[in-house]
């Protein structure tokens, strides 16, 4: 018999799974249960971006593409992001299109650290950057983000945590889950603590395209000095509801995209194709559309705020992404014990906030991407656990 437990690798072995599974799957066991646990657009892929990735295939588009992605496909990213954060990349060797956003971090992460180098990771956030931190044999270094600070990290935070060993900073914003965003002042803020330092940003703007605030998305790229250490990934499964199309990209030096192009190299070869064609279309055709699903998200936004509130669980206004984060502190319950109970009472799947780091305690995710009357249909549902509470 084969003792796998020397067979297996043992840091893959320590990394438990995502927290935001366990739910989903009890869920799938019960009926008429109605969920607002999923991070995935409900509206389809507009339909100028399917016809052009059909179009692909009918003219035969099938075969590899450069590693770094087509030509014209960097060419579009470089003019959308120019665009939209004013700030310019050169498509030709500093930008590389990934498997979705997620092998954008991955890729930008195992370029950067070495053995024992810390990398900084405000939580609650997004469930992969500590694991593949772990698996690159860096150091996580968590910072716990608070909600009186509209769980925004701080100067004074960075500033206590970093260290000589410190090599990178994830920059999660806007966020998931708890929706926080940070403003320019916020950035210039936090450019002044890693002025002077050879500290790398990796700023995930997977949601720059769903920000609600009046001056819009600010990526931490555009502040003086900060260009030269941030790699700035972004995709687009959540502004053009593409998740299954599995795209996205990287941006930043020079130096940097050639090593993480290096790992895409022999890990991936390229992205889809046939998703790539249809990106085009995306970049250069959709504002629109894109403008109206942020419409729309923003109306289940304001719904979704204001049920919670109303049932007395405290909800701050969520700045950025499509999820609120309230508190469910005044019902006694721990995260979990909250999701689990309200899935057995009244079959509503939610995620814990410790799905997202300690930090998360006393915190439940709620995504608005559902259409109105499911939302209203869950909060009714989850105000009637409340009362029997």
């Amino acid at each position: 018999m084969i003792d796998y437990s020397r067979v297996l690798n043992s840091k893959v072995c320590e990394i438990k799974p995502s927290g935001i599974r366990k739910f989903f799957d009890i869920a799938a066991t019960m009926e008429d249960v109605i969920s607002l646990g999923v991070g995935e657009p409900d509206f389809q892929t507009p339909w100028v971006i399917r016809k052009a990735g059909i179009m692909s295939l009918e003219r035969g588009k099938t075969k590899y593409t450069s590693n770094r992605g087509l030509e014209k496909l960097r060419e579009e990213i470089s003019s959308y992001v120019n665009r939209k954060q004013k700030v310019k990349y050169n498509s030709q060797n500093e930008i590389l299109v990934s498997v979705g956003g997620s092998e954008a971090i991955d890729a930008a992460i195992r370029a950067i650290v070495n053995a024992g180098d810390e990398v900084i990771i405000p939580q609650p956030s997004y469930v992969c950057y500590e694991p593949i931190t772990m698996l690159s044999g860096g150091v996580p270094v968590i910072i716990e983000t608070k909600a009186e600070n509209d769980f925004k990290i701080t100067p004074e935070e960075l500033s206590s945590v970093i260290t000589p060993k410190t090599k990178a900073l994830i920059l999660p914003y806007p966020c998931n889950p708890t929706g926080a965003v940070m403003e320019r002042t916020d950035l210039e803020k936090i450019a002044e603590v890693l002025t002077g330092t050879d500290i790398i940003v990796i700023s995930d703007e997977i949601y720059s395209e769903l920000t609600f605030t009046g001056d819009g998305h600010v990526s931490i790229a555009e502040i003086d000095g900060m260009r030269e250490r941030t790699v700035l990934i972004s995709g687009f499964s959540k502004a053009f509801s593409m998740t299954g199309w599995r795209l996205g990209y990287a941006c930043g030096p020079e130096e940097i995209i050639a090593q993480m192009t290096k790992i895409h190299q022999f890990a991936i070869m390229c992205a889809p194709t046939t998703a790539q064609y249809a990106a085009v279309e995306a970049l250069t055709a959709c504002d629109e559309a894109v403008a109206d699903m942020k419409a729309e998200y923003d109306r289940r936004r304001k719904l979704m705020v204001a049920g919670f509130n109303r049932m007395g669980l405290e909800c701050r206004e969520p700045k950025g992404a499509f999820y609120t984060f309230p508190s469910i502190k005044s019902t006694g319950l721990s995260s979990d014990e909250f999701c689990e109970k309200l899935l057995e009472s009244e079959h509503v799947a939610v995620v814990p906030g410790t799905a997202f780091g300690r930090g998360g305690e006393g915190f439940i995710r709620a995504s608005y991407c559902y259409s109105a009357e499911h939302i209203t249909e869950a909060l009714d549902r989850i105000e009637i656990f409340i009362k029997k509470l």
